[in-house]
């Protein structure tokens, strides 16, 4: 732990200082010129700090750029995502969730509950499974194909009569969300709740995130997920050009 805290050190002081030599490091940690050496050179392998070639100081690295830009997309998200996601609770009078793609996992990162929701469980930070999610079939259909078929591999497991466990069965549907824009789930994931989502898309065109509509399934009926399918569309498409997307 305390050779995390002096890495800390390092690049708080490169940040107030700009380009320093080793020695001030040493004397502004109060440490030895070989165990700032040592520091400096972990931190500038990892590209958190780099090296003038002729002065031999110090400053910090782009590598501190790619790490900020996955919480600055965060913050664009929510930023972007929230009023979306409350206004579209009010119209349907359902749950709205806000997923990302965590390892292989889809998780809530926000949640608009109407007031006249039939659903007052608080999903935020909840770890959900791909295959029986509508969020989590947008993830297993944008994610790279190699780890879809490692996924897919896995024994999926069933959480209700209607979870899709057959990995041919789950690509056919794959294939149909793809062709329509959105995804949904009628009681896949718990008995009488359905749910429909649309994937949100960055900048670059990736998708980052998706936006669900979810509720009882008698007020979902599967007849009426298309159109509410298609109202999830634009609302992604809103959330995505706000994020810097363009068709």
């Amino acid at each position: 732990m305390q050779s995390v805290d002096r890495a800390i050190s390092v690049m708080e002081f490169l940040s107030r200082r700009g380009w320093s030599g080793v020695t001030e490091i040493a004397n502004e940690l109060d440490i030895h010129k070989s165990t700032a050496y040592r520091l400096l050179t972990t931190l500038r392998d990892r590209g958190l700090v780099e090296q003038d070639a002729a002065t031999e100081k110090y400053r910090l690295g782009f590598g501190l750029v790619l790490l900020a830009s996955s919480v600055t997309a965060e913050l664009d998200l929510m930023r972007c995502a929230r009023s979306v996601c409350e206004r579209l609770s009010d119209e349907t009078g359902e749950t709205v969730t806000l997923a990302v793609l965590e390892d292989d996992d889809a998780v809530v990162v926000h949640q608009s509950i109407s007031r006249s929701s039939a659903l007052n469980v608080d999903w935020t930070g909840r770890h959900t499974p791909l295959h029986a999610t509508a969020a989590g079939k947008l993830f297993l259909l944008n994610m790279p194909e190699d780890q879809r078929r490692r996924i897919l591999k896995r024994p999926l497991e069933r959480y209700t009569e209607r979870t899709i466990v057959d990995p041919a069965e789950l690509e056919r549907q794959l294939a149909e969300a793809e062709e329509r824009g959105y995804a949904y789930t009628v009681e896949e994931l718990e008995v009488g709740l359905s749910a429909v989502g649309a994937p949100i898309r960055y900048s670059d065109g990736r998708v980052v995130a998706a936006v669900s509509v979810s509720g009882p399934a008698f007020r979902l009926p599967e007849e009426q997920l298309p159109g509410l399918g298609e109202r999830l569309k634009r609302a992604a498409d809103e959330i995505s050009h706000c994020l810097g997307f363009r068709k």
